[in-house]
């Protein structure tokens, strides 16, 4: 096929057509795992982004054998499918826009497409296009086996919890009602309904709910008797209220990590508690569900020393299946407030009622089995509950409470888990107190003025954003003590807007989930996460979200691991492996696009390039090159001799060098700091034995890290055999890491690896970080304006929206815009791909691979072509190359794909055997005569000698095998010429025997 001809499909011109031939070969089918439909999209790809904001997209199923019936393609093994898009669908990016201002606008001419309220005004939180329920009602019968095919498209803020009211979903085999979907991400579910009426189906994403991103399902009473199961358990009874209370989100008025008063000016506390004429600090009128003994709701049931944790949350629901719940609500707030919960049954009487203030309600749930967990769940699903009469400021107020629902015989009588000897629940959550009910009554109790002069100032606002992990924040949070050893369960939840993206980190141990082994684990509004520790490193460590504005903003949380005298001693583990890297922080001039060529040909559908704001270093900006600070490896600890990225290792980019070890190794890390200020390296994952943060290395120091590497920083036993991990600079984790200091890191199960690293069977291995680095907040960030700002770097404004935007490079470790080399591999060969996201709220990435798909683990195999990550997300996903041809991986986040996004990686064809040829450098060193040796009259270096002996040697054996031979062939040749002669002689004789005898007759 000729260039030309390989080029037609890539763009169908206006009255053109072309017809795509796509294949389902068998490593693009689902897994034995999977269910029996995959779902996936197809989309205009010519401006992404642009084409699909104008409309061009589409779901594509691809089956196992023998599921689809004949030509009709229906699907023998359900009743119905339902496909649904989640979208805010950015018409301002549409190529339609401006007719669409021309043909819908009442005065056009007077437009502003730049102006922030009509660019909000064309974000269209839709569901299939449709907004406020306008979608067509979809409709199945009690009883059917119902496919959701479910998928999200668009940019940043495409971030959605599906949240189907009134019923449950098996997705991956586990139990949810709820589906996370981001840009490109695919989810299929499988339904049975049972519960008859019109529900309601919305993403719970805060502004999504206010936006009108919700549609309506039916459930209907048909022939087909649905799954019913009898309720044999107890009955549970609760006596909650809402109540009001003034809420101090910082109640030591200190930040625990840092000693220092959370008012102390130029702190990062000081924009949430300082008290001023327009903050009003860090107590506020909130309202909480508070559990009390009895109906008469006259005293307060006390929490025990095990609860003080819950800060704001609700009192813990727990049931197990079979049993019947009964929440018994009294609404002693202001306002109309409910009861709605996650995870049980409950008719459409029941659904979240409003209860007037002073007034009760009593609600009755159920836990039949088909709610509860799965057999691939844990022993209890974590859930929630909350008041959803206005479901954004009712949260936002503070009525929020975990729920649990175990399977039976997991509850003991006194409620508690058996086996567990800790039960912990965290809610991550930024508490926006600009949406509470109780904000006027804010304003006026704690800033004596109105409300309506200070409610529209951005800093106002920004300063009650409480980034809050149960209402605490900077370390105030109680209770979070456990032992030595102990078996913890920890019961996470997330909420709020979509800026709620967390990254739930777990210093200094780490979580088992499904099997698998982390440290973090991403919760978004309305999802929920059951994780199990067993704690094996006593010491202060912290619990905090791994999104970096988060984490400045008081996220972060401390818990204790003591030696306690209950338990018998760990058994010591002996280390056997010791493996020390020679790592040196160095500053380097880095350079983010350094070849423009394919950006330009790929991104010229607009007058000006999207790359200009990020590569341009005119009208005020910087441009693509930026001094940064790196780590890099060296041969020994001299530091002399930096160790050569080659084989592949080119596509590390900017990290660190590729870290690996076994389950049973000891890490030594001998780092060097030879940047300009101080700097240090801690791990994920792997055992520090250093209470705290790791000591920094000054400006010229040798620091050397040890890092133990326990079956608890290795594979679960649900994992591959290798699990990725990451290191980085914390003197200031933020600063640090958008400086440049990171790198990877894996730990494989003992055994697995070759002597180089790599596993035994697999051909190739990728490391891939996708960050958006934000050089504005990095440590060079006045170097790098002085440095390449064209003309007076004084006149750059530092804080100017158009400049900040610039500094924001969206890269693939380190490179944009397929400048990324390395990343090649032949058709055949096993791939392992270690991704890895950090970042803050915009690093939302979907990683998609063209042209191939891989598995990944999530307690069983699945097949896909999109990696969902975010910041504290390391994923590991293995592919079998077998598309030859150069393909686009990237982000599928809009503005992230013309930000530049985008590496390529190279498929060759499977290569022909081969002879063996030797290549002779053409500079060949000079040789040393001393060292040669005479040999049959010619001088011989002492390497040529020793092969001619072996060439003779081995020479003159296969002369005398030959002779040999030849000499036994002789010798049977002269036998068989004998025995030929004896022969001949017995029969002459016997011819003249015969002579004799006839003339005697």
């Amino acid at each position: 096929m000729s260039p030309q001809d390989q080029k037609k499909d890539d763009a169908v011109f206006p009255g053109g057509n072309y017809t795509y031939t796509w294949t389902v070969p068998e490593d693009h089918s689902p897994t034995a795992d999977d269910p029996n439909c995959l779902t996936w999209i197809y989309h205009s790809h010519i401006d992404a982004p642009k084409d699909i904001a104008s409309g061009l997209i589409g779901p594509l199923l691809t089956c196992k054998k023998g599921i689809l019936t004949g030509t009709s393609q229906r699907r023998q093994d359900v009743d119905i499918d339902f496909f649904l898009m989640f979208s805010v669908v950015d018409e301002n990016l549409s190529w339609y826009l401006d007719e669409n201002i021309a043909s819908f606008c009442t005065d056009p001419g007077s437009v502003d497409k730049d102006d922030e309220e009509f660019q909000e005004s064309n974000k269209m939180h839709a569901i299939n296009g449709y907004v406020f329920g306008n979608l067509p009602e979809m409709t199945m019968c009690a009883g059917d086996y119902v496919a959701w095919h479910l998928f999200g498209m668009g940019n940043e803020i495409d971030v959605h919890t599906a949240y189907f009211h009134g019923e449950m979903l098996i997705i991956r085999g586990h139990r949810t009602d709820v589906a996370s979907l981001f840009p490109a991400t695919f989810v299929t579910a499988d339904m049975i309904p049972s519960n008859p009426g019109r529900w309601l189906l919305s993403c719970q994403v805060n502004d999504h709910i206010q936006a009108g991103m919700g549609a309506l399902y039916e459930v209907r009473p048909c022939s087909r008797q649905a799954p019913r199961s009898t309720l044999k358990g107890r009955v549970r009874k609760y006596y909650i209220a809402a109540k009001e209370v003034q809420w101090d989100y910082g109640p030591s008025g200190l930040d625990q990590s840092s000693g220092k008063q959370l008012s102390e000016a130029g702190s990062p506390a000081e924009q949430f508690f300082k008290r001023s004429h327009y903050q009003i600090g860090g107590i506020y009128w909130k309202a909480k569900y508070v559990e009390y003994t009895d109906e008469t709701f006259r005293e307060e049931k006390k929490q025990s020393e095990e609860e003080k944790h819950l800060g704001i949350l609700g009192p813990v629901i727990k049931a197990e299946v079979g049993d019947t719940i009964l929440v018994v609500f009294v609404n002693k707030a202001s306002w109309p407030f409910s009861i709605q919960p996650h995870g049980v049954s409950y008719g459409l009487s029941q659904n979240g009622v409003s209860v007037q203030p002073l007034h009760n309600f009593t609600y009755h749930w159920t836990v039949p089995q088909h709610v509860g967990p799965t057999p691939s769940d844990p022993p209890c699903l974590t859930w929630m509950y909350s008041s959803a009469v206005d479901p954004v400021k009712d949260t936002s107020s503070g009525l929020v409470g975990p729920m649990v629902i175990c399977k039976p015989g997991t509850l003991d009588d006194s409620n508690k888990q058996k086996g567990i000897d800790k039960e912990f629940y965290l809610l991550f959550s930024v508490f926006d107190e600009n949406l509470s009910w109780y904000l006027n009554a804010n304003i006026k109790y704690y800033l004596r003025m109105e409300e309506t002069s200070v409610k529209k100032d951005n800093g106002f606002k920004e300063s009650n954003r409480m980034h809050a992990i149960n209402g605490f924040m900077f370390g105030n949070l109680p209770g979070l003590d456990v032992c030595e050893g102990d078996n913890v369960s920890w019961h996470l939840l997330g909420l709020g807007t979509e800026a709620d993206v967390h990254g739930a980190v777990f210093q200094g141990n780490t979580l088992q989930m499904n099997g698998m082994r982390r440290d973090s684990t991403n919760l978004f509004p309305h999802t929920f996460a059951t994780a199990f520790m067993q704690p094996d490193n006593k010491g202060i460590f912290e619990i905090y979200c791994q999104t970096s504005n988060h984490y400045r903003a008081g996220m972060r949380e401390r818990y204790s691991v003591s030696k306690c005298s209950k338990r018998d001693p760990a058994p010591v583990l002996r280390y056997k492996g010791v493996r020390t890297y020679y790592v040196m922080a160095e500053e380097v001039e880095w350079d983010y696009a350094p070849d423009r060529r394919w950006e330009r040909e790929r991104h010229n559908h607009s007058a000006e390039s999207y790359s200009n704001v990020f590569l341009s270093n005119e009208n005020g900006l910087l441009g693509s090159k930026y001094k940064k600070a790196v780590y890099r490896e060296y041969t020994d600890g001299t530091f002399q001799t930096p160790k050569a990225r080659i084989n592949g290792d080119e596509h590390l980019g900017i990290l660190g060098p590729f870290m690996w070890a076994e389950v049973g190794d000891i890490l030594n890390i001998v780092f060097k700091n030879n940047a300009s200020r101080p700097y240090s390296i801690h791990a994920h994952g792997v055992l520090e034995r250093e209470t705290g943060q790791p000591q920094a290395a000054n400006p010229g120091d040798i620091v050397t890290y040890r890092w133990e590497v326990p079956e608890r920083s290795g594979p679960g036993p649900n994992d591959s055999a290798c699990v990725p991990w990451i290191y980085y600079s914390v003197v200031d984790p933020v600063k640090d890491m958008y400086s440049g200091l990171i790198g990877p890191l894996k730990i494989c199960r003992k055994g697995v690896l070759q002597s180089d690293g790599i596993r035994k069977d697999v051909k190739r291995e990728f490391a891939l970080l996708f960050l958006v680095f934000d050089e504005n907040q990095s440590w060079y960030l006045e170097e790098n304006v002085e440095r390449y700002s064209h003309g007076n770097h004084r006149d750059i404004n530092l804080p100017d929206d158009t400049f900040v935007e610039s500094n924001k490079m969206h890269a693939i470790n380190g490179k944009l815009y397929a400048n990324l080399p390395g990343l090649t591999m032949f058709q055949g060969d096993w791939v392992n791909w270690y991704l890895l996201g950090m970042g803050q709220e915009i690093d939302v990435h979907t990683v998609h691979f063209h042209a191939e798909t891989f598995t990944y683990k999530n307690g069983k195999g699945y097949r896909a072509d999109v990696v969902d990550l975010f910041p504290g997300t390391f994923e590991m996903v293995e592919m079998l190359a077998g598309n030859p041809g150069t393909w686009l991986l990237h982000c599928h986040v809009s503005d992230h794909i013309h930000a530049g996004m985008e590496i390529l990686f190279k498929v060759l064809p499977k290569p022909e055997p081969a002879l063996e040829v030797v290549n002779y450098s053409e500079e060949t060193p000079p040789e040393d005569e001393s060292q040669k040796v005479m040999l049959f009259g010619a001088k011989l270096a002492p390497g040529q000698v020793e092969a001619t002996v072996i060439i003779l040697a081995v020479s003159g054996m296969v002369l005398f095998l030959v002779a040999s031979f030849l000499l036994g062939v002789v010798i049977y040749l002269e036998k068989q010429r004998r025995l030929r002669r004896n022969r001949r002689s017995i029969l002459d004789d016997g011819f003249k025997l015969m002579s004799k005898k006839n003339q005697g007759i």
